[in-house]
């Protein structure tokens, strides 16, 4: 969430940004400028009503002791109506914070001005592509028909027990996913994240701290009875473990794996089918919270990350900058991973990496102490490290021969296994 001030400060040129993302946001600039100007005019006259009823309690006080009891009761009857004006302007300042507040939540993050112009994921700016294309042997498969034939995944006993989008893993593809999972986590840990296993629901309070609410209620799953929602990416809770505190130390680094749940509905066909778009699904997040100062800096370092595991797992893949138009509402820059799925020839998101600056530290109140003891807002940071569903398509499909499906060296020790057969 944007603050007032900053607004105030930077109107025009957060206006000329948000076109960025195909927003013109003025109107909704002059109406919460406008509101707040009108919070601040009942805000000084409430003070001064303060200011006028203690100067008359006082004199009040005084007249009792001095026993002109007739002035004291005329006084003291002004005083009662002030006590009711004053009474008012607090309710209006109450309604009017209100206003103000549900303006602002309505405006997404500001760009970055390196953002490049676009109106979907069609404009998109591909920076980096690694790799080769793997030249499959004749009547290669997409992954859908792989994990059937090798007994890897069952989708339909997954849609008996739960709905579409609720995959069964099985034996070897089971083991597999779990070792991806390790993998992740030990490939982040080594970079200096700290691990956390993170409760998978939140509540409101979560949601609306990295920005999931009051956006994207119809993508979460609800838990109607005790309003708790099911987490759609581990960012939620990982991030939200810092609302309300002000730092000491940069950087705080986390990582964690969670199931993630997402109620997003697809169109059918191979976009969305097998492990292309899923109900749940099983990511590793890593989230940093920053200095203001190093936090694009540390964005370089994460996508370099990102960047150094899908090399040591031999997939191809290529790296974009997203244009405005495609830009989550609560981001200010994001890089997003594609790798080669050779059953699929096509090519799969795999990983985003953002900043956010200090968009969702504004709503979480998380800040820090700058050197004049002045509290200033962190900066937060998040990134897929990795989205698992179709790091598991590519990897099957790209790895698949005529003796088997094979393992990439860096997940042997964790699977056991370098073939599956």
């Amino acid at each position: 969430m944007l603050h007032i001030n900053k607004i105030r400060e930077n109107k025009d040129s957060y206006i000329a940004l948000l076109k960025l993302k195909n927003i013109d946001a003025t109107d909704l600039f002059d109406s919460v400028i406008a509101k707040d100007n009108e919070r601040k005019a009942t805000q000084q006259q409430s003070d001064e009503l303060l200011a006028k009823g203690n100067q008359f309690a006082k004199q009040i006080g005084e007249m009792y002791k001095t026993g002109k009891v007739a002035e004291a009761n005329l006084l003291k009857e002004e005083s009662a109506l002030i006590k009711e004006e004053s009474k008012a302007l607090q309710t209006k300042q109450i309604e009017l914070e209100k206003e103000i507040q549900s303006i602002l939540v309505q405006i997404p993050n500001i760009p970055h001005p390196s953002v490049p112009k676009g109106k979907s994921d069609l404009d998109n700016r591909i920076l980096k592509e690694v790799g080769k294309i793997p030249n499959l042997m004749k009547g290669a498969k997409p992954h859908w028909e792989l994990t059937t034939d090798y007994n890897l995944i069952d989708f339909a006993l997954g849609n008996k027990i739960t709905g579409a989008g609720f995959p069964v893993y099985i034996d070897k593809g089971a083991r597999l996913q779990r070792a991806l999972i390790s993998y992740f986590l030990d490939k982040n840990t080594a970079a200096g994240y700290i691990e956390y296993l993170p409760p998978h629901l939140v509540n409101e309070a979560s949601g609306f701290g990295t920005g999931q609410l009051p956006d994207k209620e119809g993508q979460m799953y609800h838990a109607n009875e005790d309003n708790l929602y099911l987490i759609p990416t581990a960012e939620v809770p990982v991030t939200n473990f810092f609302r309300n505190v002000i730092v000491d130390k940069f950087p705080i680094m986390c990582t964690a794996y969670t199931p993630c749940f997402r109620r997003e509905a697809g169109s059918y066909g191979k976009e969305v089918r097998g492990l292309n778009r899923l109900h749940q699904f099983d990511k590793v997040e890593i989230v940093q919270v920053q200095h203001p100062n190093k936090s694009y800096e540390t964005l370089d370092l994460m996508v370099s990350h990102v960047a150094s595991i899908l090399d040591e797992l031999e997939l191809p893949y290529k790296i974009l900058q997203l244009c405005g138009g495609d830009l989550s509402f609560t981001s200010a820059i994001t890089f997003d991973f594609e790798v080669y799925s050779a059953g699929q020839e096509r090519w799969l998101e795999v990983s985003s990496v953002s900043n956010f600056e200090s968009y969702q530290a504004n709503r979480l109140k998380l800040r820090y102490k700058d050197g004049n003891g002045k509290t200033q807002l962190c900066h937060t940071l998040n990134g897929s490290a990795l989205a698992l569903p179709r790091i598991y398509a590519a990897l099957i499909e790209n790895n698949q021969t005529a003796q088997g499906i094979k393992i990439p060296k860096a997940l042997q020790p964790y699977t056991g296994f370098d073939i599956i057969k």
